[in-house]
């Protein structure tokens, strides 16, 4: 029988591309006669076409890669619950299968271990209950990887939920204090069963074989050390800690990875072409990323004003102005209603506005290309230090105003945005202010040259006697 390891992500294109691109590479650096089997989760809940065609693409171009959906299953969508506890419930509900699953897979290979992502924890006994030596492979990086093994320990000194703490500042291991207020949206009310889940995932790491993390020892070395120095989890044995990136999925293979197959590609990729060296600013915000039309209006206004060359890629605009992210994966919608009136004319000689999608790693890549304003989605952190592009650093959800706070204060490679505190919206006026400042001032042109030593050190990691690459080779052998 060959051999096979299981890997188990998180619904969600950005889960999922990234748990595919850690089989792939893990491929790459193992024998022939090795597969790699991905554990799919389905239900209305979190089906996308986006998703089903990425998955299609990957099945027919990777002949040892291949993917096991596990049954379709609901949860309670009732609006009072939190978007991360119908999530949370949703994964947990769907690992009931995992059992069942490997024992299938077991059937026809024989499985050498089970990968998974730190919102599948739940899955970690049955690993234990079988024997099977069981990972975790967290999608962002090591300053946000020091933060969540610390959790427990933070969840133990504070009583009170950090949404309420608008005056406080958390000291998290090795990084600069950071707002209680900005930590991620899960772990923000503890009224919410989210919070309990976040709690228990993050008390589950230490309880590993050892955790596969998204980044390398040059991007994040002081992080790197704390979590090495067992400062994290003073109370349970250090545990090993593979850095393997940078991890990104080429160009080509994201395409349509939002529901347009293509779209606007080629025009904004050669409208890039014609611009001069490092003088455009793009605008992106994930897949999943969007605004009211009033945070749309002002984007505008300042992108206007500020007299900058840009790339926007904008989505449907959200009703609720508190909501920073979309399911609605679509780019049907009228650009012209939800700009301000002349904007498109009046901008049409230095600015291309896309709807709902642009091949995001080739744009960033585009010599025209001088500045990223982005939401701090780790995969996007890691593809703009990869082209060398400094950023300005828009948080929304999830973990990102953890990476703003490191982008910025710590590793001093973006330049941060002031938000309203109640809504997090952000005004035109500092819209074209921090586009300036990116782009015209001093400390813009040092953020950019401290990137581009950040770009060569990415690709030194990756290569064959790199940081990453031996982190890697020790987790192979580790496998046994």
């Amino acid at each position: 029988m060959q051999d096979t390891v299981v890997l188990f992500p998180a619904p969600g294109m950005g889960h999922v591309i990234s748990m595919v691109e850690l089989g792939k590479l893990i491929l790459h650096h193992y024998s022939n006669n090795f597969t790699i089997t991905i554990l799919l989760t389905t239900g209305s809940f979190w089906n996308t076409p986006s998703v089903t065609s990425y998955i299609h693409r990957i099945s027919q171009s990777n002949s040892n890669v291949s993917f096991y959906s596990l049954p379709s299953v609901s949860v309670d969508t009732t609006p009072t619950r939190s978007r991360a506890a119908m999530a949370f419930d949703f994964i947990r509900v769907s690992s009931t299968h995992v059992p069942n699953a490997l024992q299938q897979i077991s059937h026809t290979s024989t499985i050498r271990a089970l990968i998974i992502d730190i919102f599948c924890t739940s899955t970690l006994s049955v690993a234990k209950q079988l024997n099977l030596p069981v990972y975790y492979f967290f999608t962002s990086g090591a300053y946000a990887l020091a933060a969540f093994l610390y959790f427990p320990k933070i969840h133990e000194q504070i009583t009170k939920s950090f949404k309420d703490l608008n005056n406080t500042e958390l000291d998290l291991p090795g990084m600069s204090p950071m707002k209680a207020t900005h930590m991620p949206e899960p772990t923000l009310d503890r009224d919410d069963p989210a919070y309990w889940d976040m709690v228990y995932f993050c008390s589950h790491l230490p309880k590993s074989n050892g955790i596969i993390a998204n980044t390398f020892e040059d991007l994040e070395p002081k992080a790197i050390k704390t979590i090495a120095d067992g400062v994290c989890v003073p109370d349970e044995p250090t545990l090993p800690v593979y850095y393997i990136g940078p991890l990104i999925a080429e160009a080509e293979e994201r395409a349509g990875d939002d529901g347009n197959e293509g779209g606007d590609e080629n025009e904004c990729l050669s409208w890039l072409d014609k611009q001069p060296s490092r003088s455009v600013v793009f605008l992106c915000f994930g897949s999943r990323g969007s605004f009211s039309v009033a945070q749309v209006r002002d984007i505008a206004n300042g992108l206007e004003r500020s007299g900058q060359r840009f790339l926007w890629v904008v989505k449907k605009p959200l009703q609720d102005e508190k909501t920073k992210q979309t399911e609605q994966n679509t780019s049907e919608f009228n650009l012209d209603s939800v700009l301000p009136e002349g904007f498109l004319e009046r901008t049409k000689d230095r600015g291309m506005v896309v709807k709902s999608w642009v091949p995001q790693v080739e744009v960033l890549r585009k010599e025209s290309v001088g500045g990223f304003v982005t939401h701090c989605g780790w995969n996007s952190v890691l593809e703009a230090v990869v082209a060398g592009v400094p950023m300005v650093a828009w948080p929304l959800y999830a973990e990102q105003h953890l990476n703003r706070n490191v982008l910025v204060k710590d590793l001093k490679m973006a330049i941060g945005v002031e938000q309203r505190e109640d809504d997090g919206f952000v005004s035109g006026d500092e819209v074209e202010r921090r586009v300036r400042e990116l782009m015209e001032s001093e400390e813009g042109r040092e953020l950019g040259e401290r990137i581009w030593k950040m770009r060569e050190m990415a690709s030194a990691a990756l290569g064959e006697f790199g940081s990453s690459t031996r982190s890697l080779i020790k987790f192979v052998e580790a496998l046994g």
